[in-house]
């Protein structure tokens, strides 16, 4: 059983930048491909980002490409999504996900999640 905690959701102005985090325990850290969703009110859970299980592959949905990135450190079992110039549509409860030994080169539906954590709220004024 693997337990994620994210971190870092805050309010912050359009332009601006957030990193949030999620620390992960109970499992063996480097065997899950780690991500992202978000959710916004009235909306689905989309998949934002993802970083495959050996580091090598990542995902960025088209809204979020060249603003995001996102990266994890296996020594802290915890991966990060950083997100630059943030615009108010970027507003919701984001998501830390795991998915077991899965490469990050396409686009994960809710169902293919394995964990999840708790979420953290982001809200970003204009």
């Amino acid at each position: 059983q693997v337990h994620l905690v994210e971190s870092g959701g805050a309010l912050v102005q359009a332009g601006g930048s957030l990193r949030v985090s999620c620390a992960a325990s109970g499992g063996t850290f480097s065997n899950y491909a780690m991500g992202w969703f978000r959710q916004a009110p009235g909306k689905e859970r989309e998949l934002v980002s993802a970083i495959g299980w050996l580091g090598r592959s990542t995902y960025f949905a088209d809204s979020v490409k060249g603003r995001f990135t996102i990266s994890r450190d296996n020594a802290k079992n915890t991966v990060y999504l950083q997100m630059n110039s943030l615009k108010p549509e970027d507003t919701a409860v984001y998501y830390c996900v795991a998915v077991y030994r899965r490469a990050a080169d396409r686009e994960w539906g809710p169902k293919e999640v394995n964990y999840w954590g708790q979420g953290t709220q982001v809200t970003v004024s204009s």
